[in-house]
């Protein structure tokens, strides 16, 4: 299905430049991307913690090995976006890595993707609608929060997110400029704030043998190396995820060196930022029993916040300093979500492929998968209203999801002994490549299966890990669905070694 390619501001050579630089250009003077499709987008243009896993300590130590381990996938995700820059990324790079068995294996990854983003859409927008209840609170002592307080603020969150996403996309690369600005001021602040007020307020430190020696093994496992793996599941969520940019690859100019270039500032950043920020709030808790307890476990972090600060309006203050990086964060998973879609729904791999694969020429992007985003969002919304349980079930297998959809493919890319692509700009050459790619697939497979045991021991329905019955539901759907469909299915264009060569030149 062909579509109006988008206008282009021709006095821009420098875009123009950039575009033709990642993209090969058709009779009619648009241009054909890394993925064998027109370009059709512009290209304009990121605490809770399991605390029972080690105590602080655990966090802070997890936090650290979990993030090595996603350099290293990250790593090997910036080099096959550098040679295949696409917005279906690793839809894309597993279907072209998988060789005779690409066309399933890229279905599999791309659906893994998207379902995974969509969880972690409503996981984030859940912690916002949670915080905001949290504000309130934080006056108001005797209020006691319930699921549909925060259900509520998760409505307005979802949809003013929305609404945002839809109708302001030439303003979106301002937005996210705003999300790394209010991200390292926010933490900065937040820092300064934490370390200086608990001593002008005459109450102690928490001591460097809490949050750095004491460790805490509250899950009823008996091995306490066991205990830190399965902490690591916390680090996962607090590290992000790789390939987030990649979905807007077909919205940034030079997306061959952009797009690693992003991934490196995103884990520098990320890790730096959260490193020192967790180490700052641990020396504020003076009570832990407080903040693991108190009613504003709908948003633990608010009573850390309280400790610290020793006040209502200090509390706020911090509150609303992380508040405005998350809700941003919003934003950006919508971009995600609802580019991965989109990507399938050209390729006919989704329901009503026609309809979700339209790009709006009057908002210039792909209006319709927006709004199944939020749809399906709210609908996980009324879920978290009936039973927390139930919605945690489904937002905590986000990180399974995601790290599936990167085995599918990385592995075949080892496999093949990294032959079946063009180098990009980024590229790890010789030995670092195979190494590099090499324990990010052990690391995947190990630690999938790791994340699906129990969060602690004994276990009952509501402290449940419920990863790998949502994973293996969501599999055997997208299995269906790919019986279903597979003859018609089209998938990414297999592009010769040559052709990528030509398409992502401004990567050689």
């Amino acid at each position: 299905m062909e579509h109006t390619p988008p206008r282009r501001d021709h006095n821009d050579k420098e875009a123009v430049s950039t575009a033709t630089a990642s993209a090969t250009p058709t009779d009619d003077g648009t241009f054909i991307n890394a993925s064998g499709h027109r370009e059709q987008l512009d290209r304009n243009f990121g605490i809770t913690i399991a605390i029972y896993n080690g105590g602080p300590p655990g966090v802070i130590y997890e936090f650290i090995a979990v993030s090595i381990y996603y350099w290293l996938i990250g790593a090997s995700i910036a080099e096959l976006a550098s040679s295949m820059p696409t917005a279906a990324g690793v839809y894309h790079w597993a279907t072209i890595t998988g060789g005779k068995y690409g066309r399933m294996a890229g279905f599999f990854a791309g659906w893994w993707n998207f379902l995974g983003w969509l969880l972690a859409l409503a996981s984030v927008c859940q912690i916002v609608g949670a915080q905001t209840v949290s504000m309130y609170a934080a006056f108001h002592p005797e209020f006691v929060a319930q699921q549909w307080h925060v259900f509520v603020s998760f409505l307005a969150i979802t949809w003013i997110s929305y609404a945002t996403v839809l109708l302001a996309n030439r303003l979106l690369p301002m937005c996210e400029s705003l999300g790394g600005f209010f991200t390292i001021t926010g933490v900065f602040i937040s820092i300064v704030v934490c370390a200086a007020m608990p001593t002008a307020n005459g109450k102690p430190h928490a001591s460097n043998s809490f949050v750095w020696k004491d460790w805490v093994n509250s899950t009823g496992y008996s091995s306490n190396g066991f205990v830190f793996l399965l902490g690591m599941l916390n680090g996962a969520f607090a590290v992000g995820t790789p390939d987030i940019t990649t979905h807007l690859a077909e919205e940034i100019p030079n997306p061959s060196v952009n797009i690693p270039k992003a991934i490196l500032a995103q884990f520098v950043i990320g890790f730096s930022t959260t490193f020192f920020y967790i180490i700052t709030i641990f020396y504020g808790i003076t009570d832990l029993d407080t903040v693991l307890e108190e009613s504003t476990r709908y948003f633990p972090l608010a009573a850390i916040y309280r400790q610290a600060t020793g006040s209502a309006g200090g509390t706020l203050g911090l509150l609303i300093l992380s508040f405005l990086p998350l809700f941003i964060a919003c934003i950006g998973l919508y971009l995600t979500a609802s580019r991965t879609f989109w990507t399938l729904a050209r390729d006919n791999a989704t329901p009503f492929s026609d309809f979700f694969s339209q790009v709006s020429p009057r908002y210039r992007n792909p209006a319709n998968a927006i709004l199944l985003c939020a749809v399906f969002s709210t609908l996980l919304g009324c879920i978290y209203v009936g039973s927390k349980t139930a919605f945690s079930a489904f937002v905590g297998s986000f990180v399974v999801l995601t790290t599936l959809s990167y085995l599918t493919a990385i592995l075949p890319h080892l496999l093949h002994k990294r032959a079946t692509i063009t180098p990009g700009w980024f590229w790890m050459r010789g030995a670092t490549g195979f190494i590099v790619n090499g324990i990010s697939v052990a690391y995947i497979i190990v630690f999938i299966i790791i994340f699906c045991f129990p969060f602690s021991l004994p276990t009952n329905p509501a402290l449940m890990n419920y990863n790998a019955l949502i994973t293996g539901g969501l599999t055997i759907f997208v299995a269906a669905f790919w019986v279903y469909r597979r003859k018609e299915y089209v998938g990414p264009r297999q592009v010769t070694l040559a052709e990528n060569e030509m398409l992502a030149k401004d990567a050689i």
